[in-house]
């Protein structure tokens, strides 16, 4: 039997977030920088554990305005302080529970950028390793930040989007490009199979790259992603494999 993780981006505003609480393994949660504050982050965290669902960080540029999603012009400490100042926000709330958080997840323009940046890469795992050594980062499938994590002898989990065409080298295809969101959801379901039980994914050149799946990030920001989350475990039972959190994902 096959086993992945489903992880969603939550604590961002979107009004879905309780109906896919329960449909997932793990919890990015938005540690305020980007989006999400105080209170959300505070009740989400609840929500999660009211679910049985893990939850982790997920750090974001001090870009509200833009949701995070714009490229920053920074440098590996101010993304080392950035990483560390939103684990230590988040992880407050976790604590005054008698909880910890299992991992990290940067967001947008920060995860996209340490992903082709060792020096960013490095940055993260290093704020990772100095919080807490257990913290699985979780990370692009091939990405800098997997060569980071190893690097510094930290916990990681290989990511793999549903909705997202991917280049040949890997990577997220830009978003203002034509094609970068994989709008099928049978097309999308028959991706992330591939990529979990043959570890292959379909580039948007054509050719066939390699990918490594731990976990499948998914979103529930509508009624229809919620139906495609639906889906998507429905298409996992039918085909032997076994949603787990994180943490069992990686073993």
């Amino acid at each position: 039997m096959y086993k992945i993780d489903l992880n969603s981006d939550l604590g961002e505003g979107a009004e879905f977030d309780s109906k896919i609480i329960p449909l997932i393994t793990s919890a990015n949660i938005a540690c305020g920088f980007h989006a999400g504050d105080a209170g959300i982050m505070n009740a989400t965290i609840d929500n999660c554990i009211s679910n049985g669902v893990s939850f982790g960080a997920h750090p974001g540029y001090p870009d509200k305005e833009n949701f995070g999603r714009t490229n920053m012009a920074v440098s590996p400490m101010q993304v080392y302080e950035f990483t560390l100042y939103q684990l230590g926000a988040l992880s407050a709330f976790a604590c005054a529970k008698d909880k910890k958080l299992c991992h990290i997840k940067p967001h947008g323009a920060m995860y996209n950028m340490a992903a082709k940046s060792p020096d960013l890469s490095d940055a993260i795992a290093k704020a990772v390793k100095d919080f807490d050594r257990d913290l699985i980062l979780l990370a692009l499938s091939g990405s800098e930040m997997i060569e980071s994590a190893r690097k510094y002898g930290i916990n990681y989990a290989c990511e793999v989007f549903a909705d997202r065409a991917y280049e040949a080298d890997g990577t997220l295809r830009a978003r203002k490009l034509e094609g970068s969101m994989i709008t099928d959801e049978n097309e999308a379901i028959f991706r992330v199979l591939r990529m979990i039980t043959e570890g292959k994914v379909r580039a948007y050149t054509g050719e066939d790259i390699s990918i490594e799946a731990h976990s499948v990030c998914v979103h529930g920001d509508s009624e229809n992603a919620l139906n495609f989350v639906k889906a998507l475990n429905r298409a996992f039972a039918e085909n032997n494999i076994k949603t787990v959190n994180l943490s069992e994902a990686i073993k």
